[in-house]
């Protein structure tokens, strides 16, 4: 992670307030919550495991059994249980 310098983005007052508390120090700030990215949103992964867990409850609902579930998506069966019983719920919504 790379820094800026307050003084290049604050505005001289702030800086100075901020001095009174912290110098030559780094400071991280946070986010504000609403602005926050969720994990796997910006790297994609968030989408394809939900593409994912989608595929897997049409594969279970067309007749997959569990065992065949498990050799193609390397999952536990306990994982593979949980997936279709958040895509049944989510569907019955």
């Amino acid at each position: 992670m790379s820094y800026v310098n307050g003084k290049d983005v604050l505005p001289p007052g702030l800086l100075e307030e901020l001095q009174g508390y912290i110098q030559g120090e780094l400071l991280y700030i946070p986010r504000k919550s609403e602005q926050r990215v969720k994990w796997g949103e910006n790297s994609g992964s968030r989408k394809e495991i939900a593409d994912r867990n989608e595929e897997i409850f049409c594969s279970y609902r067309s007749g997959n059994s569990l065992p065949e579930l498990q050799q193609k998506y390397h999952l536990s069966e306990e994982s593979l249980r949980k997936i279709i019983s958040k895509m049944r719920l989510a569907l019955n919504r």
